[in-house]
């Protein structure tokens, strides 16, 4: 699964020259909906195909940097299972917990933007500083904890000598009062 994942971030980064999520969803010709109908600790998310055109509408009452991680991970699904969708009777993919580990798709999702938004030789250089900790790296990346955490994952099936202290959280964004900014 992961070297599946890896390949499709690494067409995608050559195809589309960016590692903004925002900028892939418009590469890969979707429309990005930005909705305030949902409560801030409700739905993250979701990716729908209809009549042809794909769109990934994100909660817009996320702080920033997970509405980023969101918008991201709704392009995974939209380039890794849009069959998935196309095949499914209501033609969408829910995120209401983004970091979940429990199915296939989620993890894929997961993996793929974080080895799209953060390349190996930054994370490798933030991680060898003594004086940063992982909660540290995560914040001077820009990316929430959870991500870092499947990005180390990953980095690790892929031969590279890292652990990380946390391990992969399918409820870390649904706690309420966390911050992650």
């Amino acid at each position: 699964m992961t070297d599946f994942v890896y390949s499709a971030v690494l067409r995608a980064l050559d195809r589309h020259g960016t590692r903004d999520p925002y900028r892939l969803l418009k590469g890969i010709g979707a429309v990005t909906v930005f909705s305030n109908e949902y409560a801030g600790n409700g739905l993250k998310g979701y990716s729908a195909i209809m009549n042809r055109c794909m769109y990934a509408v994100v909660n817009n009452k996320l702080r920033d940097a997970e509405m980023k991680v969101t918008a991201g991970h709704e392009a995974a699904h939209l380039i890794l299972h849009k069959s998935v969708i196309l095949s499914s009777p209501v033609k969408a993919m829910r995120d209401f917990n983004l970091f979940s580990n429990a199915g296939r798709y989620e993890r894929e999702a997961n993996l793929f933007i974080a080895d799209f938004m953060l390349d190996d030789e930054t994370v490798m250089e933030t991680a060898a500083r003594e004086d940063t900790d992982y909660f540290m790296a995560a914040r001077e990346l820009c990316v929430p904890p959870p991500l870092l955490a499947f990005k180390l994952y990953s980095m690790t099936r892929r031969g590279y000598d890292v652990l990380s202290p946390v391990d992969l959280d399918s409820g870390f964004l649904s706690k309420k009062g966390e911050q992650y900014d």
